[in-house]
């Protein structure tokens, strides 16, 4: 499948009125969608397994997204078929005192993903730069040198972004991020799904109301983030997010197509281990 079209182009302008998200691509229907995604969490097993192995590289999933979009639903159904001791998941809230006291990136990079296995951010270092930036009063309990935000501030937030994942990169760790993207309307109906369905009334808080309110505003955020740091390293994907089983589905194959670049192998057994093999497989079989 071809992922070009989900890619923000690097260093090009970047509108979100110019993405579907309601988009279906090449796929007929749910069940065509259901078939690609079952076969992609195969091969992520397979890959994951390899990862393990090869352990050379890491990879870092981030999942940005408003309220409602599907972050929680595409984690549970791209990673099922993934072994849990390979793969942890961090989900980034409201900062506490001690991360308020540490750089922006700092509670980020504690998480970051050991050699051979894949982390998941569900929401990230990069609120720095969307929800701070439509609530800069957000800034006053960070305690920087400089409190009043200006366009200066956000530019070097990207920056420091980008060289980070540059940095990453560099040390093997792949860095796939995803935003999901859903329209307003499809937010309000899983809005409203979650007061009306008692089951998920715990998933709804009077805040996802408010900030809905500030739509336009992150928006623009958005879109400013996708032009300042989709890196030919660390490009984003706008990932359509009306139709979950599209979702699912391309999140999948973009996360496998990218470990399968990685030509991973299994490590080459030396000449004297193999001895040693054969020699215990001997063993054992003239044992009781």
């Amino acid at each position: 499948m071809d992922h070009t079209p989900f890619i923000a182009p690097p260093g090009k302008k970047i509108r979100l009125a110019n993405y579907d998200p309601a988009f279906t691509g090449e796929f007929s229907g749910k069940k065509d969608a259901k078939k690609k995604l079952e076969k992609g969490i195969q091969q992520l097993a397979k890959y994951q397994d390899i990862l393990y192995a090869d352990n050379r590289y890491a990879l870092l999933i981030i999942f940005q997204a408003m309220d409602a979009a599907g972050k929680d639903s595409a984690i549970e159904h791209v990673m099922s078929g993934v072994n849990p001791q390979g793969c942890q998941v961090f989900s980034f809230k409201t900062p506490s005192a001690e991360e308020l006291d540490h750089d922006f990136l700092w509670r980020c990079i504690k998480a970051l993903p050991e050699r051979g296995r894949i982390g998941i951010f569900n929401r990230s270092y990069y609120e720095e730069v969307l929800v701070v930036r439509v609530h800069p009063e957000f800034l006053q309990a960070q305690k920087l040198p400089q409190t009043t935000p200006d366009k200066g501030l956000w530019r070097d937030r990207y920056e420091d972004i980008n060289n980070f994942e540059h940095y990453l990169t560099r040390n093997g760790i792949v860095v796939l991020k995803f935003f999901l993207h859903v329209s307003k309307d499809e937010q309000r109906q899983r809005f409203l799904e979650r007061i009306e369905q008692p089951e998920k009334n715990c998933k709804f808080s009077l805040g996802d109301v408010q900030e809905r309110a500030h739509w336009d505003e992150y928006m623009q955020a958005y879109e400013d983030t996708f032009i300042h740091t989709s890196t030919s390293w660390a490009p984003w994907h706008i990932i359509p997010a009306d139709h979950k089983w599209v979702t699912h589905a391309l999140v999948a194959d973009i996360i496998v197509d990218r470990l399968a670049a990685l030509n991973l192998e299994y490590p080459k057994v030396s000449k004297e281990h193999r001895q040693e093999l054969l020699k215990a497989k001997e063993a054992l079989e003239s044992s009781e």
